[in-house]
């Protein structure tokens, strides 16, 4: 899933991550026109492929927050779709006959898009991460990062993970989760040194020394996407589609869906009243008389 403000790039940069048209593909839409604003959450299913793996993938494109005038509660709308795909995967998992590869739509990674300003985290920013932390790993990511010098970039990633550590905000991946001594000092270089991945996405192709490179154009030269001296997309794509991709779905299942399972099925049963845990109306159970002493 994506999520952020609206004019971040969040649809270019999901496109660039997979190096297809998969947010808001649809066949009257060209790399050459401006990709439309999005207006409602729309999931998009796709297959990609490396070297011979196919992998299926849904991107769940959102509409941009913080336009309106009154923006009180404007995460509901996400966390309730985040709720609704683990809601079908346990109705899914609860019936008697279910399949043996129940589909899953939960979402297993949120890239949370964030304003270059050089300053600080909106207040709203904070709240949005605040409540989507908890049902859903949150990866934060600065949009547009071509618009902040080297040293803005470092002082404001710095900045951002001092505010996130103070106010109590969990990113992926989460402290409390490294297994071994082997991932915790890996994930302890990712989250002290690369979060937030400041990133830049364009879906244009220019060429570069002879080859091609997806890039942006300016009056002083090409801002190679794949280029680490120029931005850390590559860093975002290989933790999220290579190194992380597992994990991110373990930690989905294991505590996040946990976390909702057991809430759900602590109320009332799970189901509605009258319904077994199963789905269906249980009979009574008759008795069994007990044996007598002899």
């Amino acid at each position: 899933m994506s999520k952020g403000q609206s004019g971040l790039g969040k649809s270019t940069l999901v496109n660039t991550l997979f190096k297809s048209q998969v947010s808001r593909k649809a066949s009257s839409w060209n790399r050459e026109e401006k990709i439309p604003k999005t207006v409602e959450i729309k999931a998009i299913g796709h297959v990609i492929e490396e070297g011979g793996v196919k992998m299926k993938l849904t991107v769940i494109d959102t509409p941009g927050f913080g336009d309106q005038i009154n923006n009180e509660n404007c995460w509901e709308p996400i966390e309730k779709y985040i709720n609704e795909q683990y809601e079908k995967f346990l109705k899914e998992e609860v019936n008697i006959a279910r399949k043996k590869r129940i589909p899953d739509t939960r979402v297993h990674c949120c890239l949370y898009f964030i304003s270059p300003t050089g300053h600080s985290l909106r207040p709203l920013d904070l709240e949005f991460m605040r409540h989507l932390s908890k049902v859903v790993n949150i990866i934060p990511v600065i949009a547009k990062a071509d618009t902040m010098t080297l040293e803005e970039k470092s002082e404001f990633k710095q900045r951002v993970r001092k505010e996130l550590e103070v106010n109590g905000i969990e990113f992926y991946p989460q402290k409390e989760f490294d297994e071994d001594l082997e991932d915790k000092t890996e994930n302890d270089k990712i989250r002290q040194e690369s979060m937030p991945f400041a990133v830049v996405g364009s879906d244009k192709e220019y060429q570069v020394n002879g080859k091609r490179v997806l890039g942006r154009k300016t009056p002083w030269g090409i801002i190679e996407v794949e280029n680490l001296n120029h931005c850390e997309f590559a860093l975002l794509r290989d933790f999220v589609i290579r190194t992380h991709l597992q994990d991110l779905k373990e930690v989905t299942h294991n505590i996040h869906y946990e976390t909702y399972r057991a809430k759900r099925l602590n109320d009332n049963g799970g189901l509605p009243p009258g319904e077994g845990l199963l789905g269906t109306v249980l009979p009574p159970v008759p008795a069994t008389p007990c044996p007598t002493a002899e």
